[in-house]
C-alpha cells in the first residue's frame, strides 16, 4: 500500500496545473502538500520523522521538523536542530569538494592515473584508470568486504587486484570503493585526513558547526536514530559498517550534519563557490563538479561526485531542470539543487523501512515536485526518466 499512496500523490504533482505567480495559493495551502507527504510517510511506517528544508541562493524558504528521532516509545521529538547521519551525502559534501580543491591547488589532477597515488595498482592492467573515473563511478570497480585488521590497505589491495568488468568510462557502477580510495587520496595529497581537511576548508569557513565525522557524546544526544543490521537503534555512530571499520571517517559515508548546515553548502553551490562573501571553491570547480559525464551510451549522466540523471535521481522530481544535480543517502537523506530555478530541497529522515525503496524514491520525487510548485511555479514539467527502485 505504501507505493500506491505515494504513486497517487506523485500523480497529483504531475497533473497539477502550473499557476501564474499572482494565482499561487496562499502559503498555508502550499505547505500542506509537503506536510501531507511527510506525515503520510510517518503514518505508513516509512520513517519515524524528518526535517525538510527548501531554499534558494540567498535564504531558507521553508523549514520544518516532523515526527520523532526514532520509533522508540520514549523517543524525542524531531527538531530543525536534529543531527543526522547523512550516509552517502558524505561523497558530495566532504569527499568531492576536498578532491576538487586539491586539484585546484595543483596537488591532484582529474587525469592522474590512480596508480600514481596507489603503487599497488601497477601490473594489474589498470593503467588507464583515472581519478575522474573514481569520481564518476566509471572505474569498473565493485565493492567487496574489507579486512578488519587493516581496512584501508585491504581496500587498496582489493581494488588493485580486482578483475575489471568492462572498460573504464563504458560501465557505470555505483560503488563505495571509489570514494574510499578518493578519501585516502585526500590524505596522501594534503597530509591531513578527510575529516580535518573538510572541516578546515569548508565546514568552519561556512559556519557548518554541526557537520562532522564521529560526533561527540554531547552531539550524539542530538542525533536522529539509524538502525543497525539487527534493528538496534544507533545514535551518533555511523550506520555504514565499512565506515565504522575505517574509524568513522570515510569517503563514502560517516558524515553527520543538520538541514541548516547543508543549506549553507547548497547556497555556496548556487553562488558559484562563494558563501556570504567568502570564496570557498572557485567558479571553475563548481562548473567542473556539475558538468555532465556520460556513460551507458548516454543513459546515465553524472557530475564529479554528483548525480544528474541516473537510476538514483528520483529526488529530481518532475520540475527540476536538466542542469540540476543532487545525491541520496541510505539513511534516508537526499539533496537536490537546481541552478536554473534557483532552488534546492533537503530531506533528512530517521528511516525505518529500508526494503521499500520504491516508496522512498516516490516520496523524494514528490517532495521536490511540491517544492518546485511552491517556489518555482513557472518551471516546466520534465519527463520522468529515472527508476524508482534504488535506495
Amino acid at each position: 500500500m505504501l507505493s500506491i499512496r505515494y504513486f497517487f500523490v506523485f500523480l497529483l504533482f504531475v497533473t497539477a496545473p502550473v499557476f501564474a505567480v499572482d494565482e499561487i495559493p496562499q502559503l498555508p495551502d502550499r505547505h500542506a502538500k509537503i506536510n501531507e507527504l511527510i506525515e503520510g510517510a510517518i503514518s505508513d511506517g516509512l520513517i519515524a520523522g524528518g526535517v525538510v528544508l527548501v531554499g534558494d541562493h540567498a535564504k531558507v524558504l521553508f523549514e520544518k521538523a516532523y515526527g520523532k528521532v526514532s520509533n522508540a516509545p520514549d523517543a524525542r521529538a524531531m527538531t530543525t536542530e536534529t543531527i543526522f547521519d547523512i550516509a552517502s551525502l558524505t561523497k558530495v559534501i566532504a569527499t568531492t569538494p576536498a578532491v576538487l580543491k586539491l586539484m585546484e591547488e595543483g596537488k591532484l589532477s582529474l587525469v592522474d592515473p590512480v596508480e600514481k597515488w596507489y603503487p599497488e595498482f601497477y601490473g594489474h592492467m589498470k593503467d588507464d584508470l583515472l581519478m575522474a573515473n573514481l569520481l564518476t563511478h566509471t572505474s569498473g570497480l565493485d565493492d567487496f568486504p574489507l579486512s578488519s585488521e587493516n581496512p584501508i590497505q585491504s581496500a587498496v589491495n582489493g581494488a588493485a587486484t580486482q578483475r575489471m568488468k568492462g572498460s573504464v568510462w563504458s560501465r557505470f557502477k555505483y560503488a563505495d570503493i571509489n570514494f574510499i580510495l578518493l578519501a585516502e587520496s585526500v590524505k596522501r595529497a594534503s597530509g591531513n585526513g578527510l575529516d580535518t581537511y573538510a572541516a578546515t576548508s569548508f565546514f568552519k569557513p561556512m559556519g557548518m558547526k554541526d557537520t562532522t565525522f564521529n560526533p561527540s557524546q554531547e552531539d550524539g544526544q542530538r542525533c536522529a536514530a539509524t538502525l543497525d543490521t539487527d534493528k538496534t537503534l544507533m545514535f551518533g555512530q555511523a550506520q555504514d559498517y565499512v565506515a565504522r571499520q575505517l574509524g568513522g571517517v570515510a569517503g563514502h559515508a560517516g558524515l553527520f550534519s543538520t538541514a541548516g548546515d547543508l543549506a549553507r553548502f547548497c547556497r555556496m553551490m548556487l553562488n558559484g563557490g562563494e558563501y556570504e562573501g567568502k570564496r570557498i571553491l572557485s567558479q571553475r570547480v563548481i562548473e567542473q563538479m556539475t558538468a555532465p559525464y556520460f556513460s551507458r551510451g548516454g543513459k546515465v549522466i553524472r557530475g564529479l561526485g554528483w548525480d544528474i540523471n541516473s537510476p538514483y535521481s528520483s529526488p529530481r522530481g518532475n520540475y527540476f531542470s536538466s542542469t540540476s544535480f543532487g545525491h541520496t543517502g541510505y539513511s534516508g537523506s537526499s539533496i537536490w539543487i537546481d541552478p536554473y530555478s534557483d532552488l534546492f530541497v533537503i530531506l533528512l529522515t530517521s528511516r525505518l523501512d529500508y526494503k521499500n525503496t520504491r516508496s522512498f524514491s516516490l516520496l523524494r520525487g514528490a517532495l521536490s515536485s511540491a517544492a518546485a510548485e511552491m517556489f518555482a511555479p513557472s518551471s516546466p514539467k520534465i519527463e520522468e526518466v529515472t527508476s524508482l527502485d534504488y535506495p
